[in-house]
């Protein structure tokens, strides 16, 4: 088996939901011993979103997989010694519970340095440790309108949200690029660093071109569906038995070939309505009549051919089905099986190929299902592990 980056790194993580389990599982992709610890029997309420997967939570098999999952009841000062004897010599520790909830407990920045000084230490909220949102309930759908992503996403009458968790995704990318920053730094240092991770930023470097855009109190860019808001055209068009088909064009010499080679209409490409992308923004309308008028007549595969023809970037706008089983995933043999208490569930390998690691796919736990393990690897006795059941510590 390959060496990877984070092999020998322990990582203990306090988490639910989406942004902290996405950032440790990436950490666990990379090698690392991620230790979740979970409440005994429920477990991470994640769990229990839906049950698309054989019974299993989607957004649980997603963000999990590879991880030791020990069960502890915190509100048990047991629990939490246990607790401190894995921080005492974790190299990171990740939590996303409510704000100030690891310090009532014991664990406060201030305490965790004094217990282990290499320790990073990454926190995660809505808001961040301090300033007037601090104690704010932030959930996904409820970050994405704090940072105005839904004032530019969707129709000119809808506002929506993004299909999937986008803001606990932004979180949980940000948590795990600042922990390898982290410990990079500490092999310089030997010291650990304190991170805090707010949703409301990393969502907000996401909005950044839209923000850039309204600058100076200038108009934001407009909701426009599935058509790009300030290039055009850019979007979804129809075209003849009820299909759809996507295309982009980026520059005046694709618009010229568009033009020539897609709608067969040269003289298009220098009228004075079209001649530059703002007026084409400003014009979409007409524009949109010209395109859809040729497109109506021709199937999917003749558009996409004469786009392809023209060199116009396009795509097929595709069901969570098509993406399954996508040729580009299959040819790049992008999948793999990972086991999970309820059997083998596929798994897309993470983003980018390196040619030095394989990435970890290792099971998804089930609640508890590596505690004996852990507590045996601290040094506890079979019957203090039995006397900790029977009390419902673990």
């Amino acid at each position: 088996m390959s060496i990877r980056p984070l092999d020998g790194v322990t990582v203990v993580s306090l988490e639910h939901a989406v942004a902290a389990p996405f950032c440790t599982r990436q950490l666990a992709d990379l090698g690392a011993r991620v230790i979740k610890v979970e409440r005994p029997e429920v477990g991470d309420f994640a769990r229990g979103y839906d049950q698309r997967v054989k019974g299993m939570s989607s957004h649980f098999v997603w963000a999990n997989r590879s991880k030791e999952s020990l069960a502890l009841d915190l509100k048990q000062s047991e629990a939490l010694e246990i607790l401190r004897s894995l921080l005492k010599t974790a190299d990171v520790f990740v939590q996303n519970l409510a704000p100030g909830a690891t310090s009532r407990m014991g664990l406060s920045v201030e305490e965790l340095k004094k217990l282990n000084p290499r320790l990073i230490i990454c926190d995660i909220s809505g808001y961040g440790n301090f300033g007037p949102y601090t104690n704010k309930k932030a959930y996904d759908l409820l970050i994405q309108s704090e940072a105005g992503f839904l004032s530019v996403t969707g129709t000119k009458e809808t506002p929506s949200k993004a299909g999937n968790s986008i803001a606990d995704i932004a979180a949980g990318m940000y948590a795990y690029t600042n922990i390898l920053s982290a410990l990079l730094l500490r092999n310089k240092t030997n010291v650990g660093s304190h991170i805090d991770v707010s949703m409301l930023e990393s969502l907000g470097e996401w909005m950044s071109y839209p923000m850039y855009y309204a600058y100076d109190g200038a108009e934001p860019p407009q909701r426009s569906g599935a058509s790009h808001a300030t290039i055009y055209p850019y979007g979804p068009f129809g075209v003849a038995g009820g299909n759809t088909v996507m295309l982009g064009l980026q520059n005046e010499r694709e618009w010229k070939l568009f033009c020539e080679k897609v709608l067969l209409s040269p003289d298009l490409a220098v009228d004075e309505r079209f001649s530059s992308n703002f007026k084409r923004n400003e014009n979409r309308e007409a524009l949109k009549k010209i395109i859809d008028d040729c497109f109506a007549e021709l199937s999917i595969e003749v558009v996409t051919e004469r786009l392809e023809d023209a060199q116009i970037a396009n795509a097929q706008v595709n069901t969570m089905k098509d993406l399954w089983d996508h040729p580009q995933l299959g040819a790049r043999h992008r999948w793999r099986y990972v086991d999970s208490p309820v059997g083998d569930i596929p798994a897309m390998l993470p983003p980018g190929l390196n040619d030095q690691y394989d990435y970890r796919m290792d099971p998804v736990p089930a609640v508890g299902q590596h505690s004996e393990t852990i507590l045996e690897g601290l040094g506890i006795s079979a019957d203090k592990i039995a006397n900790l059941k029977s009390s419902k510590t673990i």
